[in-house]
């Protein structure tokens, strides 16, 4: 027995009625292609964004670059938009093989490329100080090859996960729960956003700092395409019921986000790309001094 209209679910709603295998709508398809083409926007804002930036600070405005802070915004909104793509592509049935393909284009270049050229200009282009100009020369190409490294990494990650069904991670957790082979190339960017939007978005001129700006490139580089577990949460649905502890941390995190953005988007980002980190050798320890079970003695006889 059907439902009445008025207690469709979103899914019913979107169901072609003259399709004899209940495919939905022409026009569902364009929701979840919405969301990516915003993502594909944001990203292309977030380079110009990038540009600009460079260009105020190269016309001796080394302090606050408002450019750099938007840049760093637009990149966090996209990952806020990647997650919802999927999301509702699943809740209406929409996934497509298009679909699949314009969200792995899209994420090469919001998460890809935009943050390359955002970190670059940040965090390398204005290096002074102490150094000789040779030294800043070579730091500058460790810079390029780092940024390129970076991009690199992410686009391989992608097409591994493009081509991969159900791939199992080297350290498998528990079976009810989804998780990604290696670092999602949205949270390497918003690593790097928070990075960025925690630190004023003033551009680095102290070449201890670019240093260590070039190894966290390399590090999530190599994380991206590392066979590390990640929590994916695709199997958390806002639509179930949720326990009085879940909505009250949900709660308190958008809170705290909406007064303490700086400082809570940088923890929140640290965690997720550490949680793998702790995970990954957690398990290593643990098979170290996991104590051999005895072999049982054999009776003769």
């Amino acid at each position: 027995m059907k439902n009445p209209i008025g207690r469709l679910n979103l899914t019913e709603r979107l169901v072609d009625p003259r399709s004899p295998d209940r495919r939905p709508r022409r026009a569902a398809y364009a929701l979840p292609t919405l969301f990516t083409a915003g993502n594909l926007f944001l990203g292309f804002l977030a380079t110009l964004k990038a540009y600009e930036g460079a260009m105020y600070a190269a016309a001796g405005h080394l302090g606050f670059n408002v450019h750099f802070q938007a840049a760093a915004v637009m990149i966090g909104v996209a990952v806020f938009l990647d997650g919802l793509d999927g999301r509702i592509a699943r809740m209406t049935n929409t996934v497509s093989d298009f679909g699949r393909e314009m969200d792995s284009l899209a994420d090469v270049i919001t998460f890809g490329i935009a943050p390359a050229v955002l970190a670059f200009a940040w965090g390398i282009q204005f290096v002074e100080g102490e150094l000789g100009g040779l030294i800043r020369e070579h730091l500058r190409r460790a810079g390029y090859f780092a940024t390129f490294f970076y991009a690199l990494c992410g686009a391989a990650r992608l097409a591994r996960f493009n081509v991969q069904t159900n791939p199992i991670p080297k350290n498998p957790g528990r079976p009810d729960r989804k998780y990604f082979v290696g670092l999602p190339i949205p949270a390497a960017a918003a690593m790097l956003a928070a990075v960025i939007f925690a630190a004023g978005s003033e551009p680095v001129v102290w070449w201890p700092f670019a240093v260590a700006w070039i190894v966290l490139l390399l590090a999530l580089a190599l994380l991206m395409i590392s066979s590390w577990r990640y929590r994916s949460f695709k199997d958390f649905n806002l639509l179930r019921p949720r326990s009085t502890l879940s909505i009250i941390v949900l709660g308190s995190t958008i809170y705290l986000i909406w007064n303490y953005p700086q400082p809570v988007l940088f923890g929140l980002a640290v965690m997720y790309v550490g949680s793998g980190i702790v995970v990954r050798f957690a398990g290593v320890l643990r098979r170290r001094f996991r104590p051999a079970h005895p072999q049982p003695e054999r009776q003769v006889g």
